[in-house]
């Protein structure tokens, strides 16, 4: 096949990406205090600012759902008014995903829960695989699954966390959600995960990785940050 047809079938099958921090909202005032190393010290605070921009992301992602014609009946008449085909799916990476998950299950608010275990498991060189102990999830044949992990540096916890839940159906399409992304996993899921039927949000991209897969200038540890300090395993 000829390049100029390999650039174009490789560009209209890229996964869609929304990005949340390119229009002006309250949404940055939230990501500026998740960052400030200062407000940090609060946990509660931390954890407060993950559930609200769960509850921003839900309601961005509530825009490309299915809607049909429904009437409502008033204690004066009726309403034709445009309602939702269904609940989606919220799923979560624990430990860091739960705050962000209470927001977006607040907003989707009969949605069905999965939850997965996985965590980075490092050997004396530094270098980690990713490890997964436990999956709970409902039916997802057909449906609409939001996965939600606030951070995403490498791309290898989402794009395995997705697969494992294909174990329970496949999902009519799929919202990626994470709060801060860096380019190098943005890139990674694009090549993992099927771009016909997901979508990536994204709250801001930050360039930099370490050699440790940290994301710079990031906001340090999610989950440390959110329930406390663990030990290393």
């Amino acid at each position: 096949m000829p390049f100029f047809f390999l650039l174009l079938r490789y560009l209209f099958t890229v996964m869609e990406i929304k990005l949340l921090d390119k229009r002006n909202s309250w949404f940055l005032r939230f990501m500026s205090e998740l960052r400030d190393r200062d407000i940090q010290r609060d946990p509660m605070r931390f954890r407060e600012n993950l559930r609200r921009i769960g509850q921003i992301f839900a309601y961005e992602i509530s825009k490309e759902m299915e809607y049909q014609l429904q009437t409502v009946q008033t204690p004066l008449g009726e309403k034709a008014m445009n309602l939702p085909v269904e609940d989606p799916v919220v799923a979560s990476i624990l430990r860091a995903g739960l705050p962000l998950h209470e927001g977006v299950l607040s907003f989707f608010d009969r949605a069905g829960n999965a939850f997965i275990s996985a965590y980075r498991k490092h050997d004396e060189t530094g270098a980690f695989q990713i490890k997964m102990d436990y999956v709970s999830c409902p039916d997802l044949e057909n449906r609409t699954l939001i996965l939600c992990d606030p951070m995403l540096a490498t791309g290898s916890s989402m794009a395995i966390c997705y697969r494992s839940l294909l174990d329970y159906g496949t999902p009519g399409h799929t919202h990626l959600v994470s709060i801060i992304a860096a380019a190098e996993g943005i890139e990674y899921l694009q090549k993992q995960i099927p771009s016909d039927n997901c979508t990536l949000w994204i709250g801001s991209v930050d360039e930099e990785l370490t050699a440790q897969s940290y994301i710079v200038p990031g906001l340090g540890d999610a989950g440390d940050l959110a329930f406390g300090c663990k030990l290393q395993n």
